[in-house]
């Protein structure tokens, strides 16, 4: 059983999976708030597809402290969100610690193998979120080509893959690689801010990021729209 800690820190609540690693954070006092940044950049997504309407279904691999969950269950309403956790414990850590919304129309919780559920499903999703290690930040067949093409087949026409990539041991490069042998030129890894996490988006119908300048726009009407601050992340790519 993967021990589970909490922790608290200025305002912060954390999960540790039995080490001083982050695997998720909470701001108590604006819990729909994104904490941490390689969560608010698995949202970027939405700066390329400025429909407030998209995504209408999402699937999101690795529950952690439900940061994206709430995010997109107070953000986007309309949209039906599928959860995918290996760990029944982390889903009841979430539900106690971290604010986790009730199940309903909106938002289904499965516990199980992700690897299994995404090569074993056949509905399609507009917006794809991989966030899932274990308590040694391994994301094993998580970050392969084989999960990367189940994922490319369960994305609808104009979706979109969001992947966080520990780095903390090693670079990025072999897992966008990976990628790529599912997306070919269709990825972009995100520069980070620091080492650690790394995000890496994709789509299966073309991936442009368009003009910086439109970018920089759709950053504004997001910020005021949720409160989510991606100029940071754009300051970077701008300058890589």
């Amino acid at each position: 059983m993967t021990p589970i800690v909490i922790s608290e820190e200025r305002g912060v609540r954390y999960l540790h999976f039995g080490s001083p690693w982050v695997q998720g954070a909470m701001r108590i006092a604006r819990p729909w708030a994104l904490e941490l940044e390689y969560t608010r950049e698995l949202m970027m997504p939405l700066l390329l597809r400025r429909e407030r309407d998209w995504p209408a279904r999402v699937l999101q691999v690795g529950l952690g402290a439900a940061s994206v969950t709430r995010f997109l269950h107070r953000h986007r309403p309309a949209a039906r969100v599928t959860v995918v956790e290996i760990l029944p414990e982390v889903v009841e850590t979430a539900r106690r610690s971290f604010r986790l919304p009730d199940e309903s129309a909106r938002l289904a919780i499965v516990i199980g193998d992700a690897f299994e559920y995404v090569a074993a499903a056949r509905g399609r999703h507009d917006l794809i979120v991989v966030d899932g290690f274990d308590a040694k930040g391994r994301a094993g067949m998580l970050d392969s080509a084989p999960f990367y093409a189940a994922c490319r087949a369960r994305l609808a026409a104009g979706g979109m893959l969001a992947v966080n990539l520990l780095t903390r041991r090693k670079s990025a490069a072999p897992s966008v690689a990976r990628m790529r042998e599912v997306f070919a030129e269709n990825v972009v890894a995100l520069p980070p801010s620091e080492p650690g996490n790394v995000v890496a988006l994709a789509a299966a119908d073309g991936l442009d990021l368009g003009s910086m300048r439109e970018l920089r726009e759709a950053a504004r009407d997001l910020k005021a729209e949720t409160g989510l601050d991606l100029a940071p992340t754009l300051a970077r790519l701008a300058a890589d």
